[in-house]
């Protein structure tokens, strides 16, 4: 599998790769989050676990079961994290631990190297059973509110490292902390390239015009990911430009608040029928790949994010992303060379026009958008990462050159 990169991934991260795996070989990694389905964390699992193994390690990807009670918590600190006001009474903690332990008492936790990922899991490190343990934070921490930090704080020091995926994500929590950007897969099915026909198909499948210009979004539906705003920016450009817009995403079977955002989203859209609403199930790779290559103009205008996938993926596709300048976005879009990033709503839809307005700009932008993508955020660059976070824990003091 690992020499299908070859020609596409840079030849440096795959040589390091050989090396990192043959010191690795034999040794146990575990993965543990909330969900199989939805969202970026399980996305890269899904495509990084193979990989691992295909390296020669032994690699398992376990998910903590909870209720609705206990997601409706873990979004509020989820919330909290990023900034929203919310409560979290003692209760809501004690229920939060208790639930990760009856899953430490189902899941196997032993390996050489744990990787808990986010704030829902992050109780096990109560329970772990050796090995070196690491706290992976995919969310925006960058200005958390303070009770979430008092209630997540005991369980920093249970860990032998945290990693953050920009730097001013990063917390004082005690730890060493390290900084990993996420990625994506080159060859994966978000991300091949498509036939025509495939192409064709997707766009007749949702109505999709392919002689107007179409603006797209892929995103959750959640209140952070700002789709109302996107649905005025739209309004603002369809003004002077003719234009079709799509709003597409997946449900996250951890994200209880996704169905009301989808209806207020739908509420705001109204009955303009050049505003396609796509709630597609998980696993709608080949779809949303057909999406972003079918789009003119590619969107992911964040209140608040993480890092955000969908950004690298449609620059992959040679689409230059207008983006909100949060979280880990303005680590991808290199302002003015390979996208835009705004602030407001206004700023959106001046781009979007921008765009609209000028192809070859938008073409040339989209080479850029694409080369900055395997220079940077290939998957290949993200087990590299997280292979020599690993060789760091074991090997505190020496160089990896000493090391191999």
């Amino acid at each position: 599998m690992i020499e299908r990169y070859a020609g596409v991934a840079p030849k440096g991260d795959l040589q390091l790769l050989g090396l990192l795996s043959r010191h690795f070989r034999g040794r146990s990694f575990l993965h543990v989050n909330s969900t199989r389905a939805g969202g970026g964390v399980a996305e890269i699992l899904a495509r990084m676990v193979p990989i691992m193994r295909d390296l020669g390690l032994k690699v398992r990807w376990e998910v903590i079961e909870g209720d609705v009670r206990f997601f409706e918590i873990t979004k509020r600190i989820h919330n909290a994290i990023q900034g929203s006001p919310q409560e979290l009474t003692p209760e809501m903690w004690a229920y939060h631990l208790e639930v990760n332990r009856r899953n430490a008492q189902k899941i196997d936790l032993e390996a050489d190297f744990v990787f808990i990922h986010d704030p829902q899991p992050v109780p096990l490190g109560k329970f772990r059973k050796g090995g070196r343990w690491v706290w992976r934070c995919h969310v925006d921490a960058s200005a958390p509110q303070e009770a979430v930090c008092e209630g997540l704080r005991p369980y920093f020091g249970l860990y032998d490292a945290a990693v953050f995926s920009v730097p001013k994500f990063a917390r004082a929590m005690g730890v060493p902390e390290y900084i990993v950007l996420p990625s994506i897969d080159p060859l994966s099915e978000k991300n091949r390239q498509l036939s025509p026909q495939e192409l064709q198909q997707v766009a007749q499948r949702f109505q999709i015009p392919q002689d107007r210009p179409v603006i797209l979004q892929v995103s959750r539906f959640d209140r952070f990911k700002d789709p109302l705003g996107v649905i005025e920016a739209y309004r603002m450009v369809k003004k002077y430009n003719d234009c079709v817009l799509v709003l597409a995403g997946s449900p996250a079977t951890d994200d209880p608040e996704g169905e009301a955002v989808l209806r207020e989203v739908e509420e705001h859209a109204g009955q303009d029928e050049d505003i396609k609403i796509l709630l597609l199930p998980p696993f709608s790779d080949l779809e949303i790949n057909a999406l972003q290559r079918l789009a003119t103009v590619v969107l992911q205008k964040s209140l608040k994010e993480g890092f955000g996938l969908t950004v690298a993926e449609a620059m992959w596709k040679g689409k230059p992303v207008i983006g909100g300048a949060v979280g880990g976005i303005p680590h991808q879009i290199v302002h003015g060379v390979n996208g835009f990033l705004v602030h407001t709503v206004e700023g959106a839809a001046f781009r979007i026009r921008q765009f609209l307005n000028d192809p070859q700009m938008l073409q040339q932008m989209g080479q850029r958008a694409r080369e900055h993508v395997r220079a940077n955020f290939l998957i290949t660059r993200q087990v590299r990462d997280y292979l020599c976070l690993c060789l760091a824990l074991e090997n505190e003091g020496k160089t990896i050159i000493e090391i191999l």
